[in-house]
């Protein structure tokens, strides 16, 4: 059985095996980046919204786990950039005291300083790493993506994360 030509043609079955399949595994990998059981339920809540709405989109040369993966990823960039204008219109105006609220306020904080210690990246180290960690591509898959040798690819990725490791380790 194809699940995306099964979800393309508006199955609502498959759609909600798919959602029973993959609404832990994607909460996990969200959790993993952020820390955050709101950012992570959030994003799986919209990524498997975006699926739906956009289901005559999908790509049968891909399985439903790599597209549904990429939205995620795509959802949560997009979250957290919509959270951050929110965020600065808040806090100028009020003092948060609750813990869960300042801790979940710092792990936003530290993930904004990670993305944007990527956005410092030059622009192909970048582009290989966000495939490669946030894209969760094989090196393989990005290879081909972006038309360079393998190699190339690990010594982008080993550039970026001494880079990274370098600039945030004071942060954590």
């Amino acid at each position: 059985m194809n699940q995306v030509k099964e979800i393309k043609e508006g199955n609502k079955l498959v759609y909600s095996k798919v959602f029973e399949e993959y609404h832990l595994k994607l909460y996990q990998y969200i959790y993993k980046y952020t820390q955050s059981a709101y950012y992570a339920e959030e994003t799986v809540q919209l990524s498997f919204v975006k699926l739906w709405e956009k289901r005559e989109g999908l790509s049968e040369q891909y399985d439903i786990s790599t597209q549904l993966f990429r939205i995620a990823k795509s959802t949560l960039i997009d979250l957290l950039r919509k959270e951050k204008i929110r965020d600065t219109q808040a806090l100028s105006d009020t003092f948060i005291s609750a813990p869960r609220e300042e801790e979940r306020l710092l792990h936003k904080e530290q993930l904004q300083y990670v993305l944007s210690a990527i956005e410092e990246l030059p622009a192909q180290s970048r582009q290989v790493f966000e495939l490669s960690r946030l894209g969760d591509l094989s090196h393989k898959e990005i290879s081909q993506k972006l038309s360079i040798s393998p190699k190339t690819i690990e010594g982008h990725i080993s550039k970026a994360l001494k880079y990274l490791r370098k600039n945030l380790t004071a942060l954590f």
